[in-house]
C-alpha cells in the first residue's frame, strides 16, 4: 500500500552545484534539508561554466541577480573561428541579445565563485544543513522512509532522498544499476589563464568556438574578464580517466594542437596546471525515482560537454524537483512521478544533442579554410542555431507543468 505521509524532510546526497540549487529552493518551500557532501571542506575547485538564459533565470528566482553581477562574465556574442586561419564567424543567436530575448542573461563563472554563491546561501539558513566528510555508503529503502548510510554507520532518514552526487553517483548505482560508461573516443584539457598574461586581442567579453577536423577549443571570460578559461577537446586513444583532477602536461597539450592558430599555441602556454580528462559516454536514464529516491544533475544525466548545458540542467532539476515537491507534499511518490515526467524528456533530448555537437564540431570538412567556409555558413545558419539552442534557452523552470 502506498505510503502517503506528508514530505517534511528531504536527504540531498552531494553538495555540488544541483544540489545546493535544489537544497536553497526547498528551504524557500519550508522543507527541512541536510546535504550530505563527501568531501571534508567546502574547497574552490573546477574551472569554468556557461550557464545561459534558462540557468540564469533559476539564480534569479533565488535572488541571486546581484552576485551574478558581481561574479559572471556577460557574454556579449558568440564567435567561431578556423582553426588555422583568420577566417571568423559571428553567431549572434547564441548569446547576444539574451536578456532581450530571453529575459535574462548569458553568463560564464568560474564553478568555484557559483559553488561558493550557492553554499553560503545554504549556510544562511543554518550551519547545520551542509553536513562535510558525510558519504554515501549505501541505501536503505527497506522502511517507509529511505535512510542514507555512512561509512561510519550512521543513518541519515528522509521522506526523500536525492542523489545529485555526480556523475560516479553512489544513488545512482544503488536504485538504478550499475554505471556502463563507454569512451568517447576524445579527451579534453581545461586550464584556467590569467587574462593579462594575454595578448588585446584574446581579452574579449565572447565566448569564442575554434573548429577543426578531430579537434576544438572553447574558451571565455571569467570573473569579469579577470580570468579566461580553456577547453581543448582532442580525438584520440590514451587517456581514459574519467577524473577532473588528473594532470597532463603542456607539452603533451602543445604537441595536441601542433599546426592550430598562433592564439591556441599562446593561451596552451599561458595555463599554469594543464588538466586532462577522458570523456565519456552513456545512454540517458529514462527512469530517476524509486519509491521515495530520485536522482538530479550528473548523477541523472552525465553528458558529453558539447551543448554546454550540463551544470545548467542541474540547476533546473533542483527548482523543479522543489517545485513538485511542494506542489504534490502529501503524496511523495506522485510528487517524484511530476519531477520525472517534467525534466526526463528533457534532459535525454539534451544528452543526444551533446552527442551529435561532437561529430558537428570536428568534421573533416573543416580543414581548410574554404571548406570550412560553407560548412560553417550551412551548419550554423540563423535557423539552425535557433533549432539546436532555442528550445534549452527559452526553458522556465519555474512555469513548466509538475
Amino acid at each position: 500500500m502506498k505510503d502517503s505521509g506528508r514530505i517534511e524532510r528531504v536527504v540531498i546526497v552531494g553538495g555540488g552545484v544541483g544540489g545546493l540549487t535544489a537544497a536553497l529552493a526547498l528551504i524557500g518551500r519550508g522543507f527541512q534539508v541536510t546535504v550530505l557532501e563527501r568531501a571534508p571542506a567546502l574547497e574552490d575547485v573546477g574551472a569554468g561554466i556557461q550557464l545561459s538564459a534558462n540557468a540564469t533565470r533559476v539564480l534569479s528566482l533565488l535572488g541571486f541577480d546581484e552576485t551574478i553581477a558581481a561574479s559572471g562574465a556577460e557574454a556579449s556574442g558568440v564567435t567561431v573561428r578556423h582553426w588555422n586561419s583568420d577566417r571568423m564567424w559571428d553567431i549572434a543567436e547564441m548569446a547576444r541579445g539574451s536578456r532581450e530575448k530571453y529575459g535574462h542573461p548569458h553568463c560564464m563563472f568560474h564553478r568555484a565563485d557559483l559553488h561558493n554563491m550557492l553554499a553560503r546561501a545554504v549556510l544562511s539558513h543554518g550551519a547545520e544543513i551542509i553536513r562535510l566528510d558525510s558519504r554515501c555508503e549505501s541505501l536503505d529503502t527497506s522502511g517507509s522512509r529511505p535512510s542514507v548510510i555512512l561509512p561510519n554507520g550512521e543513518r541519515v532518514e528522509g521522506d526523500i532522498v536525492v542523489g545529485a552526487d555526480g556523475v560516479h553517483s553512489r544513488v545512482r548505482a544503488e536504485i538504478v544499476g550499475p554505471d556502463k560508461p563507454r569512451f568517447s573516443g576524445c579527451y579534453a584539457w581545461r586550464g584556467v589563464i590569467p587574462t593579462s598574461r594575454l595578448p588585446d586581442h584574446l581579452r574579449t567579453s565572447v565566448s569564442t568556438h575554434w573548429f577543426g577536423p578531430g579537434r576544438h577549443v572553447v574558451h571565455y571570460p571569467l570573473r569579469g574578464g579577470e580570468l579566461t578559461n580553456f577547453v581543448g577537446v582532442v580525438e584520440g586513444l590514451g587517456w581514459e580517466i574519467e577524473s577532473w583532477t588528473q594532470k597532463g602536461s603542456m607539452a603533451d597539450c602543445l604537441t595536441d594542437f601542433e599546426g592550430w592558430h598562433d592564439d591556441i599555441q599562446t593561451m596552451v602556454r599561458a595555463i599554469d596546471t594543464h588538466f586532462k580528462w577522458a570523456l565519456m559516454v552513456r545512454d540517458p536514464i529514462l527512469r530517476w525515482s524509486f519509491g521515495r529516491v530520485t536522482l538530479l544533475g550528473d548523477a541523472a544525466h552525465p553528458t558529453l560537454p558539447f551543448l554546454g548545458q550540463g551544470a545548467a540542467m542541474a540547476i533546473e532539476d533542483g527548482y523543479v524537483l522543489a517545485r513538485a515537491l511542494a506542489i504534490h507534499r502529501d503524496d511523495p511518490e506522485r510528487a517524484l512521478e511530476a519531477y520525472d515526467a517534467a525534466r526526463v524528456d528533457r534532459t535525454a533530448r539534451m544528452v543526444r544533442g551533446a552527442n551529435e555537437n561532437a561529430a558537428r564540431f570536428h568534421n573533416p570538412r573543416l580543414a581548410d579554410p574554404d571548406g570550412a567556409a560553407q560548412y560553417i555558413d550551412t551548419e550554423w545558419s540563423s535557423d539552425k542555431v535557433r533549432q539546436r539552442y532555442e528550445w534549452l534557452y527559452e526553458y522556465k523552470a519555474d512555469e513548466v507543468p509538475v
